[in-house]
């Protein structure tokens, strides 16, 4: 399945994704990341910098969920698939470095870097565009900066 540019654009928007595991055991785990990205036309990569139980689980279950929503738009994806753990030997490995050493300035060190497949993706969205269908995306921000107490300048509502 291939991301879209709308998905690719709240990937590029959004600070912190969630990726959700399991071991063979089935029991999950989920884990706040602040370094991934897409990567190629069905893809996502993640630094692995501090989740040492992601990579185990990972290792016996290749199932993941990705979640991430745009904060003060409250949209954004779920995203399923099959993971791997990418070293350093492996031929992709540089490649995926280089790009999230640059979003981090390479304050982040990581030894490997999680790949995700993509095979499912759904919506996320808020419940109040749900009942109320005239809710926008501009009430949305101004109602997410004021459960924030965000400074109107503060924040880049496009």
């Amino acid at each position: 399945m291939q991301l879209t540019e709308e998905i690719k654009k709240y990937i590029d928007k959004c600070l912190v994704c969630w990726l959700a595991t399991a071991s063979d055991d089935g029991i999950p785990n989920v884990s706040p990341k602040e370094c991934f990205t897409h990567f190629g036309s069905a893809g996502i990569i993640v630094a692995n910098i501090a989740s040492p139980q992601t990579v185990r689980n990972i290792q016996q279950n290749e199932e993941v969920c990705v979640s991430f929503i745009e904060v003060f738009v409250q949209k954004g994806f779920q995203i399923k698939g099959k993971a791997t753990i990418v070293g350093k030997t492996h031929a992709e490995f540089s490649e995926m470095e280089c790009i999230l050493n640059e979003m981090t300035g390479g304050k982040f060190p990581f030894k490997t870097i999680t790949k995700i497949t993509v095979e499912q993706v759904k919506p996320i969205i808020a419940p109040s565009y749900l009942l109320y269908p005239e809710t926008t995306e501009k009430d949305q921000i101004e109602s997410a900066k004021r459960s924030y107490v965000v400074q109107r300048n503060s924040v880049n509502s496009e």
